[in-house]
């Protein structure tokens, strides 16, 4: 049986970012599988690191797809037109930024990935 690729995004519950980033992230990383970790406005949760029940739900449910799973990549997605996380582009792109120190803090050995979504649904990795 061969191996299949799989990453994980971490993504807002929202609809609309779902296939979008899902087939950005088969096609850009060669991925079959794209475990999904939802939340309304998930940057905005990991870049405050506050609630940490559900800081600690997404951890869980990230290192299960990493462990079982063997996704290589973690991607961070912050999207335009969050109703979770109404804030402007700029703050949330810097969201990101911090979103990435929290993951990167749970030690999973993986790729992270920022993605961002725009107001035509086109994902775009941010450097």
């Amino acid at each position: 049986m061969d191996q299949k690729a799989f990453g994980v995004a971490i993504n807002c519950m929202d609809g609309r970012v779902q296939i979008p980033v899902i087939e950005f992230l088969k096609k850009e990383f060669g991925l079959d599988y794209v475990d999904a970790v939802t939340e309304p406005g998930p940057n905005k949760i990991l870049a405050e690191n506050r609630e940490q029940a559900t800081v600690e739900s997404i951890k869980r449910r990230v290192a299960i797809s990493v462990k079982k799973h063997g996704s290589k990549i973690v991607a961070l997605v912050a999207h335009f037109d969050c109703a979770g996380n109404p804030a402007d582009k700029t703050v949330q792109l810097d969201q990101l930024y911090q979103a990435e120190k929290t993951v990167e803090s749970w030690g999973l050995n993986t790729r992270i990935v920022r993605l961002w979504v725009d107001e035509n649904w086109q994902v775009h990795i941010v450097q």
